[in-house]
């Protein structure tokens, strides 16, 4: 699985620091930009790095985004790659300030999941919809996204965000928001077509540190991009299940089938029709007040049958276990 690793690194400075970084850097760069209270410059964006000034009245703040998997380019060797991030960062902070004079706030980490055809992309959004509600994370919404392009979770204090989405569709809104040229931009378009984005995103400090004991920023970039996947899929796992996607009826009787202890069967069954009842595997769980669901959920799996079944209003009957095409 390959994963495209970001990391925001940020510092909060006083209003004369700020200002006299920030007139140093609009002096120098051609790439500067202007939104709003932010000024954005990518002059080494062909290193991975974009820099962003926060001119907020309340808050100063400087923030630095990493994109490592750009910054990698043929060097392989993480630890010698954070080495020549340090470099560039000093250099262009004219050695005022280097790497590990920031904090490590967060960092996304992003796979694109390939099923092959845009119908499959809408069936498996469909069906990822019903999990709902997941133990530590709820139901989030993001205006770039439309009610049926995505399945969105924010931890509810874990400082974790986690979304898959239709990467085709906000591909084209993309394109026709920025350019009137549509026809030179159809290939890129067209590749996306059978892609579900992934994400999973570490969005507060305390999140980070979740997953290093590093203290400074350099260990901590180099530790958590050598053990990225299991940070990937840590959330990923939790949320949701192993499993191929059935009609509920198909589901009950493979079930029915290959479980031969009763009691486990039983609970296997309740599961089934809770989640569509309460429209959430959290809440579903949750009402079954059942002190093992964890071996309810491992037979599950055991057997490769996912508790979140198919809707009878969807065309499709059966959808491969999603964790096929990672």
């Amino acid at each position: 699985m390959y994963l495209n690793q970001v990391f925001e690194l940020s510092m909060a400075i006083d209003k004369d620091k700020f200002h006299k970084v920030l007139e140093k850097a609009c002096d120098r760069s051609d790439d500067m930009v202007k939104r709003g209270e932010e000024y954005i410059d990518q002059v080494l964006a062909r290193k991975g790095i974009t820099v962003l000034y926060r001119d907020s009245q309340y808050k100063k703040k400087v923030r630095v985004l990493l994109n490592l998997s750009m910054a990698l380019d043929d060097e392989t060797n993480v630890d010698k790659l954070i080495r020549k991030i340090d470099k560039w960062i000093a250099g262009y902070f004219e050695n005022k300030y280097r790497l590990d004079d920031f904090i490590l706030s967060g960092v996304v980490l992003t796979t694109d999941i390939d099923v092959k055809t845009h119908d499959n992309v809408l069936a498996y959004l469909k069906v990822l919809q019903r999990i709902g509600k997941v133990r530590g994370f709820s139901p989030a919404a993001y205006d770039c996204f439309q009610e049926d392009e995505s399945f969105c979770l924010d931890g509810n204090s874990n400082g974790i965000q986690f979304l898959i989405y239709d990467l085709g569709n906000l591909i084209q809104r993309q394109i026709r928001k920025t350019t009137t040229d549509t026809k030179k931009m159809r290939p890129i378009a067209a590749g996306t077509q059978g892609i579900l984005r992934a994400e999973v995103r570490l969005v507060k400090p305390k999140a980070v540190r979740g997953y290093t004991e590093a203290t400074e920023v350099s260990g901590q970039i180099a530790e958590l991009s050598k053990k990225c996947q299991d940070v990937f899929m840590d959330t990923f796992i939790h949320i949701i299940p192993f499993g191929d996607f059935y009609k509920k009826d198909k589901a009950v009787e493979i079930v029915r089938k290959e479980v031969k202890d009763i009691t486990l069967r039983r609970k296997m069954l309740q599961l089934l029709t809770l989640i569509p009842e309460k429209k959430s595997l959290h809440l579903a769980q949750k009402a079954m007040n059942y002190r093992d669901i964890g071996k309810v959920m491992d037979m599950l799996a055991k057997i490769k049958v996912s508790p979140v079944t198919i809707s009878k209003r969807q065309d499709e009957k059966y959808l491969k276990n999603i964790y096929a095409y990672i």
